[in-house]
């Protein structure tokens, strides 16, 4: 799946998770347990994940600058996001947000 552009991203219904992040990345890797766990709290979330690096322009269109970065989205609009969770529980935080 080719990156989604910034309008088609704005143009999705319901909620959505973009996770930000790159595959070679320790961090990310360190965080996809506590990523997965909390997604999977919510049955039906989009979730798309994001290669980023620089002059990738979705990143560059949220201003995405550390890894992980999930933005919780609805209908086109940002609710929230949190940068290198630690915790499933922060995950879980932000898509309390979507209620």
């Amino acid at each position: 799946m080719s990156e989604p552009t910034r309008d088609e991203v704005n143009g999705w219904t319901g909620v959505t998770v973009l996770e930000f992040g790159a595959s070679w990345c320790p961090i990310c890797r360190a965080a996809r347990h506590d990523i997965d766990h909390g997604l999977a709290t919510v049955p039906d979330l989009r979730h798309v994940q994001v290669e980023d690096g620089p002059g990738r322009p979705l990143g560059r269109s949220f201003r995405v600058k550390l890894w992980p970065t999930l933005v919780l989205m609805r209908d086109g609009e940002e609710l929230g996001r949190v940068v290198r969770p630690v915790s499933e529980a922060e995950v879980r935080t932000l898509l309390s947000k979507a209620s």
